[in-house]
């Protein structure tokens, strides 16, 4: 027992002791690790206070002296270079990029240049072309281009003409020397003094007055009597008949005395111009010789028929017609069916003074008595008291004016005979008894009142000679009835439909208004009568001189690409020849000796037997006709052709054609050059004329886009929306594309419009279309712009349109209607549809589905202001006071291209789509 205890006890004691000496082991090992690096961070901390800053080991040193140990300066060394190499790559890296950006410049570049050269070599390609079919066309057609033809003028000495048999048998070739008119003289007037012969101071006062200043404003008369054409010598309307007059034979002794008379008084004609009913007819004993005889009076054995001229009394000697007094041409029947007022004249000579009168059947079996008056008379007072229509029939008058025998005296005050025309939807004209007298002035006075006041005038007698009727095309305008069909009057006239009523009452005051209103009217009516006799062109419009602002360009202009990029679609060529303006001259002499009827009775449309006639002969309405008939296939046209072969050229009838961009435009300069900038690249684009209408000149600075074509940048007098018509000289092309500065119109929908319009050439042609509306509640004409499957107007914003209607609208439209465009600074666009619809009883033509072509994001236009539909409304209303009826047309048609797509606003019903 005890040797087990005690080898437990023996034997633990080592372990004791080892374990005793790993806790001294552990203790000082921790002691080492612990606080020996405490003591030695101490004693090395106390050492490098007590040293100072130069004699530290560890602490830093100032001034980089940790570099100054060598391998520390290796490393810096190394740093250093390391930093500089760098430095290096990195500008070596910024060179090598600049580099390749500028490469990349070039690059771009030159493939805009190829591009570019790639379209100049496609238009060059189709520039000659056109050239070489232009040429073909030339030489097939043998016909040189013409110019303004040079103006002969006759010589001093004038051989004068073989006698002719009588006088009384002159014709134009008998009796008119044609070697002193040549074609391209320019139909020169030599207008006598009045005063200088003696029979001028017993002319009526007015009547010479009147004439004195019609002369001074014609553009035909000269001052050079060697080089006239035609001389016109004044000598009525004589003055009372109270007052001492010549005789016959000294009246015939003066005139020869007339220093250009030569002997036989060819080319001479006799102006007398009647301001009374009872005009005296004291030519009719004088002998004329080769003179022509100009007046209201003939009897038959005096008129030389194509030779004298019947003409329409002077109403108005010294006062212009108010237009705006001129009563409405609707509604087209008023109160009277007819009215006539008069009193017979009897004649010493009268049929029924020297027989008994005879029945009308027995009248009709025998030979024609000379007068039907009584007949006249009981047909129409059975009308009048049948009282199936109400109608006016006065055969005595309390004051009746003085007249010619056996013609019906005019009755009152010539006020009162108006009012009561006023009234009347027909006013009967009686002819006069005798059926020597051939044309009266009495008869010529109740045509002029009737045209005058819209009541369509009844010729009663068809022996008569109306004023002009060699030129006029009278049943146009007038109803002429045989007097033996008087029983026939009532149920002929009853029988005429509202629209037939209409337009001839819409003739009858063109006619009024053109030929017979003013003095001036009546003296170019006599000289366009007789230039147009001897098939002598008129003298050309003057145009309105543009008078350009100077502008510098400034870069190429770029393609704006949401308005150009029609993919594969070839629009045309961009011309790069000089701009290529429409022919002129071409029909001055075929339109002068074929179409005087259509031009004379067209209404109103262009006139070329007119005084003002236009440089351009070519009529908006014939225009589409030229190159049809000529024996030769004209360009592009007559082969047919799809795709790309329509695509590139023009075709049709007139193959080969350019228009003109007219903008309008007010110190919004921004606007401008980019709607200018738009225009880049469009094919058939002649040149841009930029009328300017700020009184202030464009800026200095300003640079100009160059879009390869002219722009023509014109100063106007004053700020008028009508300068947007004027037909300014730099126009050179018969279409006009008239755009607001703020429009934005894509190439192809522009090329659209200018096929179509080439198509209706006498049309107005665009994009934005509008309609009138009637008012019942305020009996009013309304303007209106909603959306619509019928229009009656295009804004002419964006429209296509012939130039000949910027004369029309310049010089010939009612200046009451240019006047309240300044006025309102608005409406031009509303009064051209009013002319054009007035002028060819059609509607305009809207292209496209477009409703709006306003740029977003441009300064607000006129058209933003509240007032501006009201001023509308009453610029229709005005307009149609003016013109007498409402000349707008509407219309469903629409033209799309199958090439488009139609967007309308889901909200609304689509409309039939013509293609």
């Amino acid at each position: 027992m005890q040797r087990n205890g005690g080898g437990v006890g023996a034997g633990g004691q080592p372990w004791v002791l080892r374990r005793v000496r790993l806790t001294w082991l552990s203790f000082m090992l921790f002691f080492i690790l612990v606080f020996f690096p405490l003591i030695a961070h101490y004693y090395l901390t106390t050492i490098d206070e007590a040293g100072g800053p130069e004699k530290r080991i560890f602490g830093p040193r100032p001034g980089g002296e940790l570099c100054e140990a060598k391998h520390v300066q290796d490393l810096c060394r190394i740093r250093e270079s390391v930093s500089e190499e760098l430095l290096q790559l990195e500008a070596k890296r910024q060179e090598l990029n600049g580099e390749i950006a500028r490469l990349n410049l070039r690059i771009e570049a030159c493939k805009r240049s190829i591009d570019s050269a790639k379209q100049d070599l496609l238009q060059l390609k189709n520039v000659i072309s056109q050239t070489e079919h232009s040429y073909k066309e030339l030489m097939a057609q043998n016909q040189p281009k013409l110019s303004l033809p040079v103006r002969l003028l006759p010589d001093k000495e004038d051989p004068g003409l073989p006698p002719p048999k009588s006088t009384r048998s002159c014709r134009l070739r008998s009796c008119f020397n044609y070697g002193r008119c040549p074609l391209t003289s320019g139909f020169p007037v030599y207008v006598y003094d009045s005063g200088s012969y003696p029979w001028g101071d017993y002319l009526d006062p007015l009547v010479k007055q009147a004439f004195a200043a019609s002369v001074k404003s014609n553009i035909y008369v000269t001052d050079n009597p060697s080089i006239a054409c035609l001389y016109l010598v004044l000598v009525g309307e004589l003055q009372e008949l109270s007052s001492p007059q010549p005789s016959p034979a000294e009246l015939e002794k003066q005139l020869k005395a007339l220093p250009y008379w030569r002997s036989d008084g060819h080319n001479h004609v006799l102006v007398h111009l009647s301001r009374k009913s009872m005009t005296q007819n004291f030519l009719y004993n004088v002998s004329a010789g080769r003179a022509a005889v100009a007046q209201s009076t003939f009897l038959e054995q005096q008129y030389r028929e194509g030779f004298d001229l019947v003409v329409s009394p002077l109403v108005h000697a010294l006062s212009e017609p108010n237009f705006l007094e001129v009563p409405p041409q609707v509604p087209v029947k008023r109160k009277y069916l007819f009215t006539f007022q008069g009193e017979r004249v009897e004649s010493l000579r009268s049929s029924l003074q020297e027989a008994p009168p005879q029945s009308f059947e027995e009248e009709m079996e025998g030979d024609p008595p000379a007068d039907y008056d009584d007949r006249i008379i009981g047909t129409l007072k059975a009308v009048q008291d049948s009282h199936l229509d109400q109608v006016l029939v006065e055969f005595t008058c309390k004051d009746p004016q003085p007249s010619l025998p056996t013609e019906w005296a005019l009755c009152g005050q010539r006020e009162d005979r108006l009012e009561v025309l006023k009234a009347s939807t027909f006013a009967l004209v009686i002819a006069p008894g005798d059926g020597q007298l051939v044309a009266s002035a009495g008869c010529g006075m109740r045509l002029f009142e009737a045209l005058e006041v819209g009541a369509i005038p009844v010729a009663l007698g068809d022996h008569s000679r109306l004023p002009y009727h060699q030129f006029i095309r009278w049943s146009e305008a007038v109803i002429i009835v045989p007097k033996p069909r008087v029983t026939e009057l009532h149920f002929l006239l009853r029988s005429l439909s509202d629209n037939d009523m209409l337009a001839m009452r819409r003739h009858g005051r063109f006619l009024w208004e053109t030929y017979f209103s003013t003095s001036e009217n009546v003296l170019s009516t006599i000289l366009a009568s007789i230039r147009t006799s001897i098939q002598v062109p008129a003298a050309p419009i003057k145009e309105e001189p543009a008078h350009e602002i100077p502008h510098k360009a400034g870069k190429l202009a770029g393609t704006d690409a949401n308005l150009a990029d029609n993919g594969d679609l070839d629009l045309g060529p961009v011309e790069t020849e000089p701009p290529y303006a429409s022919p002129r001259f071409l029909r001055n002499f075929t339109y002068t000796a074929a179409d005087t009827y259509r031009a004379w009775n067209r209404a109103p449309g262009p006139f070329h037997l007119f005084p003002h006639t236009p440089l351009d002969p070519v009529l908006p309405s014939e225009a589409k006709f030229l190159g049809s008939g000529t024996g030769f296939r004209p360009i592009g046209g007559g082969t047919g052709g799809s795709g790309k072969e329509f695509q590139a050229a023009l075709g049709g009838n007139v193959p080969r054609e350019q228009f003109t961009v007219v903008m309008l435009t007010y110190e919004r300069e921004e606007v401008l050059m980019n709607s200018l900038e738009r225009l880049n690249g469009l094919p058939y684009l002649n040149k841009v004329v930029v009328v300017w209408n700020s009184p202030k000149p464009p800026s200095d600075d300003l640079l100009w886009p160059d879009i390869g074509l002219p722009i023509v940048v014109v100063r106007t007098e004053k700020n008028s929306l009508n300068n947007r018509f004027l037909p300014w000289d730099a126009v050179e092309t018969e279409a006009i594309l008239s755009i607001d500065d703020d429009a934005h119109l894509r190439h192809d929908e522009i090329m659209f419009g200018f096929r179509v319009w080439r198509e209706a050439r006498d049309r107005i042609v665009g994009f934005p279309g509008r309609y009138h509306a009637w008012d019942v509640n305020h009996q009013s004409w309304l303007y209106n712009s909603n959306y619509s499957c019928e229009l009656s107007m295009v804004l002419t914003g964006a429209a296509f349109f012939h130039k000949y209607y910027a004369y029309l609208y310049s010089y010939v439209m009612p200046q009451a209607i240019r006047d309240m465009v300044d006025e309102y600074i608005n409406c031009e666009d509303i009064a051209m549809n009013f002319l054009v619809s007035h002028i060819t009883r059609k509607p305009p033509i809207k292209v496209t589905s477009r409703w709006t072509f306003r740029c977003p994001g441009c300064p607000q236009a006129l058209s933003h202001d509240d007032s501006h539909f009201h001023e509308r409304h009453k610029c229709i209303n005005f307009f149609v006071k003016v013109y007498g009826y409402m000349p707008l047309l509407y219309t469903q048609f629409r033209v799309d291209s199958v090439l488009f797509k139609t967007r309308l606003p889901h909200d609304k019903t689509k409309c039939f789509k013509f293609i």
